[in-house]
């Protein structure tokens, strides 16, 4: 069950930044990364924090129940990304899916953790995360084939895979929780605020927020960087097995490889490695596997970000998913194996939060900083504006906001003008604005942030050797 719903998930998740945001691609919404940010930032804050509190329902009214009422709340959610072009429409179905999406993890969640002892949770958490990274390593190729179709059809399609839960849901078997059933809805609200306010579960919650602020770009804003900066053409050329769904050939620089079946790379060593991986750290302390894992992917994230070379990146994605594959799992278990009797659920709910925090917080880091620092289109006007006659001795006030009106330059046309000005091909257009803007600076932010989360981790692991309940 949680195959096909991150299969549905990660073949919209793994296209949307292009899909929201990039300037120049057709039948896109073609929306300002400003505005892609405030949309991932409400879908972060929304999928993440309530299972703060729906882990609560969870408990009290039954899993089974909780997953039915989410399979139908993400097929709308899908059906109206579908169909609404306006910010205020297709905000709505993000809304409706991160609802969803927030409703069936504590649900599924929630049954792992009663079916498992503390013995075998590390294989079985890990077993759990190699499962949601087949989803998400088959998503990228069907949301291509879907893509190829329109880009409509890849809502209609993910609405398609999610509707299978039905059939799941006729297979399973209820577990009971464990927690008390004659609560009534406020007192489970009561008790889930209740439950969190303990300063050292605060303190892992805000170092992981950190940490998942950074990983989050990998799948939120590296989309768009891929597509305005790394070429792939020498890649393609050498290897003409590849699916034709796989490639852009709208691409002026030449063919691309698509940014998803790159990235997708994540997800495929995750599920090639994770198991295995698993058994080598099962006797590896949480805390210390989780501090590894960060700084493990602190370094992929510099090394992907920094970077024009396909193969360069392919190395900073799998330092990536290595440090992704310490600290994800453990983070479930870390968890899982903490919470009280009967409330397995409710703690799950409270891993969540910094999958909000963070990636809230670094849409808008990230909608600020490629918006006016990283976005080739937006360069490409900066660059008439700062460095060309194209303005006619006209000044710019320095809003990047008002270059399109200052220029008479859309944002979808903006890089097609600058070839045309000063007479260069899209491959030196796209490097003459690397050299000058060195929009890869923007990725040292993330990164910084990273390390902090490790130095706190490393402060918060040998503290908590002296709590014989959080040494583990």
């Amino acid at each position: 069950m949680e195959m096909w719903e991150r299969l549905a998930y990660y073949g919209v998740r793994v296209v949307m930044p292009i899909y929201i945001a990039q300037a120049d691609e057709p039948g896109g919404l073609h929306f300002s990364q400003q505005q892609k940010g405030t949309i991932y930032m409400i879908w972060a804050l929304i999928q993440s924090l309530l299972p703060m509190i729906t882990g609560g329902y969870a408990d009290r009214y039954g899993y089974k129940r909780t997953i039915f009422i989410t399979v139908w709340l993400k097929i709308f959610g899908y059906l109206l990304m579908a169909t609404q072009r306006t910010f205020s429409g297709f905000l709505l179905g993000v809304v409706v899916l991160a609802t969803g999406t927030a409703l069936f993890k504590p649900g599924i969640q929630g049954t792992l953790a009663q079916s498992m002892s503390k013995s075998n949770s590390s294989v079985g958490w890990g077993l759990f995360y190699w499962l949601v990274n087949v989803g998400a390593a088959i998503g990228p190729p069907v949301a291509g084939y879907l893509h190829g179709k329109g880009w409509p059809w890849v809502f209609y399609g993910c609405a398609a895979i999610i509707s299978l839960n039905f059939l799941m849901l006729l297979t399973y078997k209820e577990v009971d929780s464990g927690a008390d059933k004659t609560s009534d809805a406020w007192k489970v609200f009561r008790e889930t605020l209740k439950n969190i306010w303990d300063a050292r579960l605060i303190t892992v919650i805000l170092l992981l927020s950190g940490f998942w602020l950074m990983m989050y770009q990998l799948w939120d804003l590296m989309p768009n960087f891929y597509t305005d900066w790394i070429s792939s053409t020498s890649f393609v050329q050498n290897n003409p097995w590849l699916p034709t769904s796989w490639l852009d050939f709208k691409d002026p620089r030449g063919v691309q490889l698509k940014q998803e079946n790159v990235l997708n790379i994540n997800a495929v060593c995750i599920v090639l490695f994770l198991v295995p991986f698993s058994y080598l750290v099962a006797r590896m302390k949480v805390l210390p596997a989780m501090t590894l894992g960060i700084l493990v992917a602190t370094f992929g994230v510099l090394v992907s970000g920094t970077t024009t070379s396909l193969y360069v990146l392919f190395l900073g994605i799998l330092l990536f998913s290595i440090g992704e594959m310490l600290t994800g799992p453990k983070k479930v278990e870390y968890f899982a194996l903490i919470a009280p009797k009967g409330k397995k659920a409710l703690y799950l709910g409270y891993i969540n939060i910094p999958s909000a925090i963070g990636p809230a917080l670094g849409a808008q880091m990230a909608g600020v900083l490629y918006g006016t620092r990283g976005e080739k289109a937006t360069l490409a006007l900066r660059y008439l504006a700062e460095k060309t006659d194209y303005a006619k001795g006209k000044t710019w006030d320095g809003d990047v906001a008002s270059l399109s009106s200052f220029l008479g330059v859309s944002r979808p046309e903006a890089f097609k003008k600058l070839q045309e000005v000063l007479n260069v091909d899209a491959v030196e257009a796209t490097r003459l604005l690397w050299d000058t803007y060195q929009p890869y600076e923007i990725w040292y932010a993330f990164a910084a942030v990273g390390v902090v989360s490790l130095v706190g981790m490393l402060l918060f692991t040998q503290r908590s050797k002296k709590w014989k309940d959080l040494d583990v």
